[in-house]
């Protein structure tokens, strides 16, 4: 008897006069679907209740007088996406199933008058890995073999010219710690956490932090300390700061590849924050006498821009440079 009511045919909705018996006959189907709903969670409660549906997982839909969707399995596909009969195509991914039931009874209320849903993940197939920050392509990316944190990196379209020299590996507690020396765990207990080194997996010096990525992994790529050199230089950008890097003003010179003929190095500024107040301090460096040796070396400061201005201009310059860096636009920055 129960088969015969999930095989039924989807029904427009009724007119007012059959109301009543169509309300009883929903009340049977609450109850049925009540009774099956409770068996299903009851065997997987508190996996059901955090799982988060992704790109390749497999369900099955139970619903009363739907049985074009009813008693069938459905792929998620790799746009997150449902393609149902009757419903056309319902975003799933990043939904749990009480959330995807929720969505299917409200789409289903179009063609059935009292609308109830029970979904069961059949195969957990899904396997999404974040990757954030300063990368080309951030964005989940799905682990459909075994993949390295140089594998998936790669696939991100590799790190930006600003990313920073750590990068940082999060993974769920429960499928245990992350295999390196410096693993620890997080404040809430949840998170396995540890840093590998930019250059030594590039280089392949220390091929061990090259890990196997798992399921829900978190990577993220966080942007370097920067340091700006505009004005009157031969290759003006800005460049990161190594690990526990100073640059001083000479240094940061030579990295533009030294002054242009037109450079006034008497009058170079240091453009350095103010925090938390807000704004920049402008500090004045005769570059002239550091390089003859009058005058010591001046160190540099995350985030500081130094100027080099030419013999005219230097006011609406600076200002104008400043606005670029802000705003993020205008400035090259390179890899060091």
């Amino acid at each position: 008897m129960i088969q015969g009511l999930f095989q039924a045919r989807p029904q427009l909705l009724f007119h007012p006069n059959r109301a009543g018996k169509r309300r009883s006959r929903s009340m049977f189907s609450v109850a049925v679907l009540g009774c099956l709903g409770f068996f299903a969670l009851t065997a997987e409660a508190g996996e059901l209740a955090s799982y988060v549906l992704g790109p390749e997982d497999e369900i099955m839909i139970r619903a009363m007088d739907a049985a074009e969707i009813s008693d069938k399995p459905f792929t998620i596909d790799s746009s997150g996406l449902l393609n149902l009969p009757m419903l056309g195509r319902v975003q799933a991914a990043g939904l749990t199933v009480v959330q995807l039931e929720s969505a299917l009874v409200t789409r289903l209320k179009e063609f059935v008058w009292d609308a109830h849903v029970a979904v069961t993940v059949t195969q957990y197939l899904s396997k999404p890995v974040s990757v954030i920050g300063a990368v080309n392509t951030p964005g989940v990316q799905q682990l459909r073999t075994r993949k390295t944190l140089v594998d998936v990196l790669s696939s991100a379209g590799g790190l930006r010219p600003d990313a920073g020299s750590k990068i940082t590996i999060q993974r769920q507690i429960e499928r245990g710690p992350i295999p390196l020396p410096d693993a620890r765990v997080d404040a809430t207990g949840q998170f396995s956490l540890a840093e590998v080194s930019v250059h030594s997996i590039l280089a392949n010096t220390h091929p061990e932090g090259n890990i196997l990525l798992q399921a829900n992994d978190v990577i993220s790529v966080p942007r370097a300390d920067m340091v700006y050199v505009v004005g009157e230089v031969k290759k003006a950008g800005g460049f990161p700061l190594n690990e526990r890097e100073d640059l001083s003003v000479l240094q940061a010179v030579s990295l533009a590849e030294g002054l242009q003929p037109t450079a006034s190095p008497a009058g170079v500024q240091i453009l350095r924050s103010r925090q938390p107040a807000g704004g920049r301090t402008e500090i004045a460096v005769d570059l002239k006498r550091i390089l003859s040796g009058k005058t010591p070396d001046v160190k540099l400061q995350p985030d500081d821009i130094l100027f080099v201005p030419g013999s005219t201009g230097r006011k609406a310059a600076l200002r104008g440079i400043e606005a670029a860096i802000q705003l993020g636009t205008g400035v090259v920055i390179w890899r060091r």
